[in-house]
């Protein structure tokens, strides 16, 4: 992806609140987070239980609302927006993947990852074959006709990519994806999701498994409902050190060009 695309800026949060429960029993699953993301960014948040990860997530998946505070997305405020004005950013811009996966039992493989094409008014033969050529990104083809009860783990989730994925959504949204499954099948998801990423989807992934922070571009923590600590994948600056090296040897190779007349 381009360096000047990496440099937009899609989400920004101020002084967000989250209260749950009044006197008492009052208490804030967020207090006061800042936060920016950049298009094109791999963000793992973790943390203890408890500490507002979740709430964070459903917060900016437009699921929840904040108490108070501002979400800044794609440079509108759309924290006052209606019910139905929040949905339909949901249908165009965000996909969501669960640890549960969510599929609907009585829907075929092929179905659950068409559904979200239905709240978009795609005809049934469109949104279908769409959902067939996600699937065979997937390599999932063979399955399209299985019932989710009929997959492992792994493929359920692959499945509840796919289905992130149909809209073609900018951001995805994944809720500790890997906590149901074993070692090997976490690799396999992660793998898929880093592949998601390179193709320019910005990930926010929450997990407690810190073996995963090698595929993020950069990790935040939190704590009491509050960001503790923010920094970058040391794998991320190198990167950016490197892109930086070489444009600055382009920049010089043209400047002597330039002077030879070349």
């Amino acid at each position: 992806m381009a360096k000047s695309e990496n440099d937009k800026e899609i989400i920004k949060l101020r002084a967000l609140k989250k209260r749950f429960g009044v006197g008492d029993a009052e208490n804030y699953a967020l207090n006061g987070v800042d936060l920016k993301v950049k298009q094109g960014e791999f963000i793992i948040i973790m943390g203890p239980s408890g500490c507002g990860k979740t709430t964070l997530l459903n917060i900016l998946g437009l699921l929840d609302r904040a108490t108070s505070g501002d979400y800044i997305l794609n440079n509108r405020n759309v924290v006052k927006l209606t019910r139905r004005r929040h949905a339909q950013i949901r249908s165009q811009k965000i996909g969501f993947i669960f640890q549960n996966f969510n599929l609907i039992p009585r829907l075929t493989v092929i179905e659950n990852v068409a559904l979200p094409l239905v709240y978009k008014g795609v005809s049934k033969t469109k949104r279908l074959n769409k959902a067939s050529e996600i699937l065979k990104q997937f390599h999932l083809s063979e399955r399209e006709y299985y019932m989710p009860w009929q997959l492992s783990g792994g493929q359920t989730q692959r499945v509840a990519i796919a289905r992130a994925l149909v809209n073609e959504p900018s951001i995805i949204l994944a809720d500790e994806p890997t906590g149901n499954l074993d070692s090997k099948s976490s690799h396999i998801i992660m793998e898929e999701l880093s592949d998601v990423h390179k193709k320019g989807n910005t990930i926010i992934m929450v997990t407690h498994n810190p073996d995963l922070m090698a595929y993020a571009t950069r990790v935040i923590t939190m704590f009491d409902g509050k960001i503790d600590t923010d920094t970058k994948n040391r794998r991320q600056i190198e990167s950016e050190n490197t892109i930086d090296k070489i444009e600055e040897v382009t920049e010089k190779l043209t400047e002597i060009k330039e002077e030879l007349g070349v």
